[in-house]
Formats: structure tokens, C-alpha cells, sequence
């Protein structure tokens, strides 16, 4: 369809009504969105009474702190002191090992996988004695491997109000 002084009598008012060129277009039927860009352009229409697009927001200020209010629901129970005794780590023992009797060849599914030396090295080998049936580890190398859990140091009362500032 060409364009008609109708046409584009009615292309200018919807134009300066403020709808989109896509909405015109749908409007005026037979055109493209770009064909009606174009004839905008071609016609010099430029201001708008109304913007196409909506306003940009504006910069909201944060909202102040809320105050967190208690319940008055149960009574508080205040935490015991705890001792705080620090408990001395297990000590790491080193063993100056001597070759063991296992190689990667020769390393079966119930013999202790202690690797012994450099594995780089042509003497490096492996311990080779009867694993516990938990681990792959004999007795021995099982208590270097598998240390004890530390117990986490309990907190007191004045730390866990510290913690719990941060989310008031």
C-alpha cells in the first residue's frame, strides 16, 4: 500500500499521540515498522507530545535500618561459660621408613598402600603389609593418615552476640 494523505494524516497524529512505530504500523495495516521510521523521518517529525518509551526511574534513597524488636514470647536462657581449655594437637609422627616389600606390580587389594620414598626414584616402594579392612593403611600407617577430628573451639556468650550483631 502507498502512502495517502489519509494516511499520512493519520501516520502524524498517532505519531504525536505517542505511540511506537510498531504500534502505528499495526494501526495503519499494509506497512512495516521501518517503513513507517522512514516516512517519520522523510516527514521531519520529530518531537512527540508523549515519549514512546517511559521515563527512567530515579535514584531511590535506601531505606533506613529496621530495628529488630524481641518477643517477648519465652524467657532467655543465658549460656554457661564454657572452659575454654584449647585442646594440644595430636603431634604428627615421622617414621624413618625402610624399603617396604611391595612394588606397583607386585601391590595386591588387602596390602597397605603407604607409598615409601620418592616416586620418581628406582627405590620407591610401597609397605606392603596386611590392611586393616577399613582403609587401605595397615595399623601403623593408619594412625599417621587418619588423625583425630579437632573439637571446634566452643564459643562463649559474648561471641555469639558478636555473630549475631551482623544480622540485627
Amino acid at each position: 500500500m502507498g502512502w495517502t494523505d489519509e494516511r499520512v494524516e493519520l501516520l502524524k497524529k498517532l505519531w504525536q499521540d505517542g505511540l511506537s512505530a510498531s504500534q502505528i504500523a499495526k494501526q495503519l495495516g499494509g506497512v512495516t515498522r521501518n517503513a513507517v521510521i522512514g516516512k517519520v523521518h522523510r516527514l521531519g517529525l520529530s518531537g512527540r507530545a508523549t515519549p514512546s518509551k517511559p521515563q527512567r526511574t530515579t535514584f531511590k534513597a535506601p531505606r533506613p535500618a529496621r530495628v529488630a524488636v524481641a518477643a517477648p514470647s519465652a524467657p532467655r536462657r543465658i549460656a554457661e561459660p564454657v572452659s575454654t581449655s584449647p585442646v594440644p594437637p595430636t603431634p604428627v609422627r615421622y617414621v624413618d621408613e625402610a624399603p617396604g616389600t611391595a612394588t606397583v606390580l607386585t601391590l595386591g587389594a588387602h596390602m597397605c598402600k603407604w607409598p615409601i620414598g620418592d616416586p620418581s626414584m628406582d627405590n620407591f616402594t610401597f609397605c606392603g603389609r596386611r590392611s586393616e579392612e577399613t582403609g587401605p593403611y595397615c595399623h601403623e600407617h593408619a594412625t599417621i593418615a587418619y588423625q583425630p577430628v579437632q573439637t571446634k573451639k566452643k564459643s562463649g556468650a559474648a561471641e555469639l552476640a558478636r555473630s549475631l550483631r551482623r544480622y540485627i
